[in-house]
């Protein structure tokens, strides 16, 4: 899907030449594909610290040296892999964040093992479908459900998924429509008018 024009009114931060595709493209539509929750898991965790542009920037790059986000690959990176990456300028060269992509890959497979799909198991935190937010003031930066999702994960052996990280991925998700009432795409998503 090609952003619509310029005219339209987005959400405050969809303001730049990266941002705006993700935005109108992808931001908030209901994901159910595994490969891309495993991407979208490991680059919230990368931005922690960062803008999201920052992480935009580098995606491509990401999508390269992660191998597509093939969760089955990724599990078996050992350390020589972790060095070719720490001193890879197309991505986040941070130890601790590299090393939480290879341990959430083998974390992600048990959790596909036990539920049958990653995106089985995460979509329970919202009982089955997209919650439909309206917020009149600022968006919160982690809900009930992203604390009982962080808590989840964590206890499951994910890294660098605390709740606002978790919130993060559910907006980007679309477990959530988080979208300004305002914008275009709220919606396009399922929100009603208020």
């Amino acid at each position: 899907m090609a952003s619509p024009p310029e005219k339209l009114v987005r959400c405050f931060w969809a303001s730049n030449e990266w941002n705006i595709p993700y935005h109108d493209e992808e931001w908030g539509v209901p994901l159910h594909e595994d490969r891309k929750w495993f991407e979208l898991l490991t680059l919230e965790g990368a931005q922690a610290g960062l803008s999201w542009d920052t992480v935009l920037r580098k995606r491509a790059r990401y999508r390269e040296v992660f191998g597509g986000f093939d969760p089955e690959n990724v599990a078996r990176y050992d350390a020589k892999k972790v060095r070719q990456l720490l001193s890879d300028p197309g991505i986040i060269r941070n130890r601790l964040k590299i090393a939480a992509t290879i341990s959430n890959a083998q974390a992600f497979l048990k959790v596909q093992r036990e539920f049958g799909s990653f995106d089985a198991y995460v979509w329970r935190f919202v009982d089955g479908k997209p919650k439909q937010n309206a917020w009149k003031r600022k968006l919160p930066a982690r809900t009930k459900e992203s604390d009982t999702l962080s808590k989840d994960l964590t206890q499951r052996g994910f890294r660098f998924v605390g709740s606002t990280i978790c919130y993060a991925l559910m907006q980007a998700t679309g477990l959530v429509n988080d979208h300004a009432v305002t914008c275009y795409r709220y919606k396009d998503l399922g929100g009603i008018a208020r």
